[in-house]
């Protein structure tokens, strides 16, 4: 279980996806979570 393990929340962020363990929508942003989006795109 660490980084190449994709089924944890570690793992996802390595990986770059979005699941259960990582969601990707957020009721509520924060304005470092809107940084990095903006960066993404």
């Amino acid at each position: 279980m660490g980084k190449g393990d994709k089924k944890t929340k570690r793992g996802k962020i390595a990986k770059g996806s979005f699941g259960a363990r990582r969601p990707k929508k957020t009721k509520n942003a924060t304005p470092e979570m809107k940084l990095v989006a903006e960066k993404e795109h």
